[in-house]
């Protein structure tokens, strides 16, 4: 018999499960829980979080605020911040990670894999050469290397400094921004 221990999981079998929707209770709690809800980043829309279960390291979600179960039901400017938001993720999971290439995508209804069915949501998860190898093909197990909140802490100031909440290097503005080029 095999066994594969995972003592982390404990927690969640363990824990209360929640009746309200987190995609719209973990933003409501304020920014002052963005660490403990692991809320990367907001925008006026949509806002950026990881995911606590994640299918590889860094797996990121683009949500917007608006409890929705289809992009259809989205207005073009919730629609056109989310890829933005994408597009971000893309930028410092790049920059932070340095992965081989990326899954986006959703999933919509039950049917379609979404644990969350009734809130639409954008995976951005970055992927590696190799990072598929025998333990999810044969014993259906992931494994993650690195924790959550370490991840967690390695992204956020990435996040702040595209958000202008935090210098980036001398030069920077109080917002964080670098001066422009200077002209040819």
């Amino acid at each position: 018999m095999k066994r594969i221990w995972a003592p982390w999981r404990i927690d969640y079998i363990r824990s209360a499960k929640p009746t309200d929707c987190i995609f719209c209770t973990k933003p409501e709690e304020g920014c002052e829980n963005d660490g403990d809800n692991l809320i990367l980043y907001r925008g006026e829309h949509c806002y950026i979080m990881m995911n606590r279960y994640p299918y590889n390291n860094g797996h990121l979600m683009v949500v917007p605020y608006r409890h929705v179960d289809t992009p259809q039901d989205l207005a073009t400017e919730e629609l056109a911040e989310m890829m933005v938001q994408v597009n971000l993720c893309l930028k410092v999971l790049a920059e932070s990670m340095f992965p081989d290439g990326f899954n986006i995508g959703m999933n919509l209804g039950a049917a379609a894999g979404a644990g969350i069915k009734d809130h639409i949501h954008m995976h951005v998860v970055p992927r590696w050469v190799g990072d598929t190898n025998f333990m999810p093909v044969l014993g259906d197990t992931r494994v993650i290397v690195e924790g959550i909140q370490v991840c967690y802490e390695r992204l956020k100031p990435l996040f702040d400094r595209e958000a202008g909440r935090v210098p980036e290097a001398d030069g920077a503005d109080a917002e964080g921004r670098e001066p422009p080029p200077a002209s040819a």
